[in-house]
């Protein structure tokens, strides 16, 4: 190489050899680059982002079935229909997620053993509950230490589990993240290089042989600024909106998600308040409280405040509205909850009952009212999401193969700008 280095048709071989690599250097790291990014964009979009509504959904489930069955617990010997029913679709949709989360867990990895564990607990609890019913419709009081056995394990480890799930498929959403937005530096920087050879060659060009422009040079600079500035523009969209779609899509699910699942298990303690009937109590200050009172109180805290931040987060109408609405059915529930248990506290069991799960003005219709808005934001929140997601992964469509397309060009035309030189001296 040294030796044909000393001639200027040797020099020009070698020149146009390394422009020629530099350029499909170019196109093989972007190509590379983009193609990792937009699976990436696709897994957020296809993958880790269902997955974890997939895992908020089975926690919901679980808590919602929790709730049901002490609903009809409190409706006596003859449960109604509704209710059953929307145990059993709970129970139904607990079990399909679960499934879903298994097909999808790494073998060996944390996420396949907790959806093992939960698919274990799964049947006690409902034997459990089984057994509540049994017992509640031959009138025997056992019926409601059964329930609270079975509350207790959904608290203690059901809950507790499914929730680790979906702390689990948030790590793996954020890191599909991590691997969607950040620039492709290494590409560009290859890319500038590459315009500033090409910029080096053709000036020598001109100042050896006066000649302004050499077609086959130009071309290559033109195929490396398109495929350059696609790249650029490409990922700097892609990023916008991916980033977008955090910002304006998972911050909101996720406090949607938690503010749904606070409003179920405050459901869940109020009702089981008066299953219980005093007899599970918790000591806090020195004071002693109704356990179960007391957790709604906590559980009421959690959703008030969650509401207060998805309001926050909600970018335009069709995400405050429904988050305004379950913010006006809370208060609601908050006074209606004090007037039912000022009447347990004062003896009248049978008021505060129907005061809960009356047929009328009961906690139980601002509750499904407060459940049925959020379940609407969580809709608009999930349609936000899929809309940006799916730009920003859009934005990439085409570009691997492309830059891989001009690179090929970009190498010919340097190849054959030089070679045209080359043929001035045979």
């Amino acid at each position: 190489m040294r030796a044909a280095a000393t001639t200027e048709p040797g020099r020009l071989r070698l020149i146009g050899a390394v422009l020629a690599l530099l350029v499909v250097a170019f196109g093989a790291v972007t190509a590379w680059q983009s193609s990792e990014r937009a699976a990436a964009a696709d897994d957020v979009l296809h993958r880790s982002q269902p997955l974890s509504s997939g895992a908020a959904d089975i926690y919901r489930s679980l808590a919602d079935a929790n709730t049901a069955a002490s609903s009809g617990f409190l409706a006596g010997g003859q449960e109604p229909a509704s209710t059953r029913d929307r145990y059993e679709k709970d129970i139904s949709a607990a079990a399909s997620g679960l499934v879903t989360a298994a097909a999808n867990a790494e073998p060996g990895s944390a996420s396949e053993a907790t959806v093992a564990r939960l698919n274990r607990l799964l049947p006690e609890y409902k034997g459990l509950i089984e057994r509540a019913r049994t017992y509640n419709r031959q009138g025997y009081p056992v019926g409601g230490a059964y329930l609270r056995y079975a509350n207790e394990k959904m608290q203690s480890e059901m809950l507790p589990a499914a929730e680790d799930l979906y702390t689990k498929e948030n790590t793996r959403l954020d890191a599909d993240y991590g691997d969607a937005t950040p620039y492709p530096w290494a590409a560009i920087a290859l890319g500038v290089l590459t315009l500033a050879g090409l910029g080096w060659a053709q000036r020598r060009d001109y100042l050896r042989t006066n000649r302004v422009l050499n077609h086959g040079l130009v071309g290559a600079g033109c195929a490396t600024v398109v495929a350059l500035l696609w790249l650029t523009v490409g990922h700097t969209v892609a990023r916008s909106e991916l980033t977008g779609s955090y910002d304006h899509g998972i911050r909101s699910l996720t406090v949607l998600h938690d503010a749904r699942i606070a409003s179920l298990k405050a459901r869940g303690n109020e009702n089981l308040s008066l299953v219980a009937r005093g007899a599970e109590t918790v000591t806090v200050g020195g004071k002693q409280y109704d356990m179960y009172y007391y957790d709604f109180d906590k559980d009421m805290t959690v959703l008030g405040k969650g509401l207060a931040r998805a309001e926050r987060l909600a970018d335009d109408s069709g995400g405050t509205a429904p988050v305004k609405s379950a913010e006006a059915g809370t208060a609601l529930w908050k006074q209606r909850h004090s007037a039912a248990r000022a009447e347990d506290e004062n003896g009248d069991y049978q008021q505060a009952l129907d005061k809960v799960i009356g047929a009328k003005g009961a906690t139980g219709e601002c509750f499904d009212g407060v459940d049925s808005d959020l379940a609407r934001a969580i809709g608009h929140e999930q349609a936000e999401f899929q809309r940006a997601a799916a730009s920003g992964r859009d934005a990439m469509t085409g570009l691997p193969v492309g830059a891989a397309a001009l690179a090929v060009l970009g190498a010919a035309g340097a190849l054959a700008g030089i070679g045209r030189r080359l043929s001035e001296y045979r």
